[in-house]
């Protein structure tokens, strides 16, 4: 158990859950309920033994983390896998739900680590890739993550138009599906970028914008949307991030959405693991979500 405050938030959990389930406890000193819970937690992770780790934050203390999770009541326990809230609970429910909860999500006891991972199949040329995609999606409409990744494949082999055809049949779920929503957002960056007469110029137009004006956010958003139809993802991030170290919620919140949109379209399939195990997160990936995460709650 550790106790954790926006100090030491990006490292006891964000970075840590990229190797194990944290499981994040907000409670208060006054509350009678945490108190309960509290003793129940901290008996679990010790029984659990290394399984998941318990993240305690004072939300008297620590309301910016508090509000960053949008806690209205405590107790409130969050579990956060690879960076990311995956479940969660509220009240102090009791023991045996409590380790329903963590049953669901932990590795389970006594999987010995070189036999989590499984080894990774031969890699298909990117054609091939591309013709098994389209025969999932044909075969299963409904699967969202192949159309996903078939989708994705076409935008990487510069098939814009055959992307926004596989992509029309679920458009209505960009509301709905954050990863639709990602590649509603490459595919308006590319469009943008289509539409500037002189690449190269428009682009020293736009940094020669930025050098005058640090908050030119307009042409720091749309130098990012051009970073990003030219595939440079970490570059378009950093762009992005410019802009959220200086108004966090400019715009609706665009540069961030935009941000998670890039994170959302770079990940790579998660490699097959054993049940209840946690696959590795990309390095580029966790460094990036992290960075977001600093900025956010700094």
């Amino acid at each position: 158990m550790i106790d954790v405050t926006v100090e030491n938030f990006d490292s006891e959990v964000m970075a840590a859950s990229a190797t194990q389930p944290v499981l994040v406890d907000f409670w208060a000193p006054w509350c009678g309920p945490c108190k309960v819970i509290g003793p129940l937690l901290e008996k679990l992770e010790a029984e659990y033994a290394g399984r998941f780790k318990l993240a305690k934050i004072d939300s008297d203390q620590q309301q910016q983390l508090a509000a960053a999770f949008g806690v209205r009541s405590i107790p409130t326990c969050v579990l956060v896998v690879n960076a990311q809230p995956v479940d969660g609970f509220l009240g102090a429910i009791p023991e045996g739900k409590l380790r329903e909860f963590l049953d669901k999500h932990v590795p389970p006891a006594g999987e010995p680590e070189e036999d989590v991972v499984e080894e990774a199949p031969a890699e298909l040329d990117p054609q091939a890739q591309l013709e098994k995609l389209q025969q999932t999606v044909a075969a299963d409409p409904a699967n969202d993550d192949a159309r996903f990744e078939y989708i994705k494949a076409l935008l990487l082999a510069g098939r814009d138009d055959d992307a926004k055809v596989a992509f029309a049949p679920v458009i209505a779920k960009t509301a709905l599906v954050r990863r639709f929503d990602s590649l509603q957002r490459w595919m308006d960056a590319l469009d943008f970028a289509a539409t500037l007469p002189d690449g190269a110029k428009a682009a020293a137009g736009l940094d020669q914008r930025i050098a005058a004006n640090k908050r030119d956010f307009d042409a720091r958003f749309a130098k990012a949307r051009v970073l990003i139809a030219q595939r440079r993802w970490t570059d378009a991030m950093d762009e992005l991030l410019e802009i959220l170290m200086r108004d966090k919620s400019w715009n609706e919140d665009l540069a961030r959405k935009t941000y998670i949109a890039v994170l959302d379209v770079i990940e790579p399939p998660k490699p097959k693991v054993a049940e209840g195990q946690i696959p590795p997160d990309d390095p580029t990936v966790a460094t990036y979500r992290r960075r977001l995460s600093s900025v956010v709650l700094s």
